[in-house]
């Protein structure tokens, strides 16, 4: 009797959600000399704090079974690019809480280099060549300004080297010239591709926060297929 029960609540029981990552997102950050100590605190725990909040978990996680896979990394110079947070599943609310709390306890490492905007994007690329497998590739590049040293980030898309991958930007207003129009032509990328405009470093965690959620749903925002 006891083992009928046992198969009767097997069979009763919901079966597993099949788990499958929506999304490969790799996320640069600019620590060029133009974002002071100040700004880079307000810029990296922005985007810590933008993915902890209840809601870019709750879109993360769904519909049930449904995770990201993440990365982080910071440049500036045309050869200083360094990965933050390597490749990390965020399939629990736990595990995108451990990646936050990776991003909050880095310490910058450079201070004075310039704004190697191409060199930036080939990275995040590179970056996304050793992705988890997912159903979409996405590369987030924020900044405060406008390519200074090094091939703009359009030369790497020309080569080809983009296919399959959304580049989207998340630009700082406040230098000159205005860096807007830049990321406009210069650096988003594929179909559907966007530019988020924070005001200043104090906007950028609304801002990022409010990128997240279209990135992430993007399917239900933009009927991708």
């Amino acid at each position: 009797m006891m083992r009928f029960v046992l198969i009767l609540l097997a069979f009763l029981a919901p079966a597993p959600a099949h788990a499958f990552c929506k999304m490969a997102l790799g996320l640069g950050l600019d620590i060029s000399s133009s974002v002071n100590a100040d700004e880079y605190r307000l810029q990296i725990e922005g985007l810590a704090d933008a993915l902890d909040s209840a809601e870019v978990i709750d879109a993360i996680l769904r519909p049930e079974g449904a995770h990201i896979a993440a990365a982080a990394y910071e440049w500036s110079g045309y050869q200083q690019q360094d990965t933050i947070v390597s490749w990390s599943i965020l399939d629990s609310p736990e595990a995108i809480h451990r990646f936050a709390n990776r991003l909050r306890a880095h310490r910058r490492p450079y201070w004075d280099f310039a704004t190697a905007l191409g060199k930036a994007v080939e990275y995040g690329g590179k970056l996304l060549e050793t992705a988890p497998a997912c159903q979409r590739q996405v590369l987030d590049v924020s900044g405060d300004g406008v390519n200074n040293v090094g091939v703009d980030p359009e030369y790497f898309y020309r080569l080809g080297l983009f296919e399959g991958i959304v580049v989207n930007g998340l630009v700082i207003r406040g230098a000159d010239p205005d860096p807007v129009l830049y990321y406009q032509t210069q650096v988003m990328y594929g179909p559907d591709a966007f530019v988020a405009i924070a005001q200043d470093f104090a906007d950028y965690r609304t801002v990022m926060k409010s990128k997240l959620l279209r990135e992430i749903d993007a399917e239900l925002i933009l009927g991708a297929k």
